[in-house]
């Protein structure tokens, strides 16, 4: 990242504490996070403003401040190993990328996959790991995982999540209630998720089997 884009990426950050408190690890997270990389050519002037913008495939890069807010709510101290359903952009796996060993993301629309992947690639992340499938299915293979992040609306948990979150791991999610959506953090113990519901908010939603 060369100067410029260094200091409009801190600016950024900066902007996103004064709407909502984060971790100096999450404000350096974002900090070190090209914004503009992951913003559409067209978009590219929006790229530093907290607003959520097109990517294509009826999809959207969520705003700066949500990625932020869903990255804090992770609690993502002395966790390892996160899992990502819906990759996008990319934009929310690469600031995860510095704050986790390992970077799980699935990303059901192969298009917006492979875009993803060659920005990951330009950008040196070498962390993320990347899979086109239905996100609902998980990555049974890499699990457990000490820390799961839906980046759409879902109804309900499936069962193949739960069974791959570990002991005592968070998932964070935006839930479908009530005809609205809400950002609810989950905490897995035993085999039950003890739930807390943080604040309302707009995703797209989760769908069904993969899209070429």
């Amino acid at each position: 990242m060369n100067a410029i884009a260094a200091m409009r990426n801190k600016k950024l950050a900066e902007a996103i504490r004064e709407r909502f408190e984060i971790s100096d690890t999450v404000f350096d997270a974002i900090a070190s996070t090209n914004r503009e990389v992951y913003v559409p050519n067209g978009f590219k002037q929006h790229a530093f403003k907290l607003d959520a913008l097109p990517i294509g495939a009826a999809q959207w890069i969520s705003s700066p401040l949500t990625v932020a807010k869903m990255t804090e709510y992770l609690q993502c101290s002395d966790a390892d190993r996160v899992l990502e359903i819906g990759c996008g952009s990319g934009y929310q796996a690469a600031v995860l990328s510095h704050l986790f060993r390992g970077v799980f993301t699935i990303e059901r629309i192969e298009p917006l996959m492979r875009e993803a992947k060659k920005r990951f690639r330009e950008e040196g992340i070498t962390n993320i790991h990347t899979r086109t499938d239905d996100g609902q299915l998980g990555w049974s293979a890499y699990a457990p995982f000490d820390r799961i992040l839906f980046s759409a609306s879902a109804d309900h948990i499936p069962q193949a999540i739960i069974d791959q979150l570990a002991p005592r791991g968070v998932l964070v999610a935006p839930m479908t209630r009530d005809g609205g959506q809400v950002i609810v953090r989950y905490v897995k113990i035993g085999d039950q998720l003890i739930e807390e519901e943080l604040e309302v908010c707009s995703f797209v939603p989760v769908l069904d089997g993969v899209q070429k």
